[in-house]
């Protein structure tokens, strides 16, 4: 994640002010409050593109062996940002161990499973595969909150479930690029 200026102005702001707490005029808590959503934001793209990246992962593995390099290559990214290996892909590289990328994944996919069921079994759960929901900056020390009531603790809500991704088939070439409708020819005049 990378910051812009003015945000990392605000950013460093705001840990001053976490070091040595002092009333903040209300500009500073709108750009703390910004801050916030921004980062809000980019969490939640996140979220959005490894849920897209990995629906990728499954279309490039269920088309295999047509796929190899371009699954491979999904693979790697998705194990570099912390997915655990299904067994569908633990049986896709077996099929496909004749290559020397595919025999590399598969040593360290079956050593990230095994990791994963050795944890589940000792009772302690496996990296998941959506991010924590991070809790909102609802009140800054000295900032309008201040003034207010203290406000009652609330009860985490059940963070959203993600949708399943669709099982839409893709579409046929024909409903892509419907079929060209024969043109007339021409009518000729006659000279006269």
């Amino acid at each position: 994640m990378a910051f812009s200026a003015d945000e990392l102005r605000v950013l460093r702001r705001v840990l001053a002010i976490a070091l040595h707490p002092t009333p903040l005029p209300d500009e500073d808590v709108q750009d703390c409050l910004r801050l916030a959503g921004a980062v809000d934001e980019a969490v939640g793209e996140a979220g959005r593109l490894r849920t897209f990246l990995l629906a990728d992962l499954v279309r490039y593995r269920n088309t295999l062996p047509g796929s190899v390099s371009g699954y491979l290559e999904l693979l790697q990214d998705a194990l570099a940002g912390g997915y655990d290996p299904r067994p569908d892909d633990l049986a896709a590289l077996r099929a496909l161990r004749h290559r020397p990328v595919a025999a590399a994944l598969l040593e360290r996919c079956q050593a990230l499973a095994e990791r994963s069921v050795r944890a589940r079994l000792a009772g302690r759960s496996a990296p998941s595969a959506a991010p924590a929901p991070r809790s909102r900056l609802l009140a800054l020390p000295g900032g309008r909150a201040a003034d207010a009531e203290p406000e009652r603790p609330k009860t985490p809500a059940a963070p959203p479930r993600p949708a399943p991704p669709s099982e839409r088939p893709a579409p046929k070439p024909s409903e892509v690029f419907p079929p060209r409708r024969p043109v007339p020819p021409p009518q000729q005049r006659a000279a006269g």
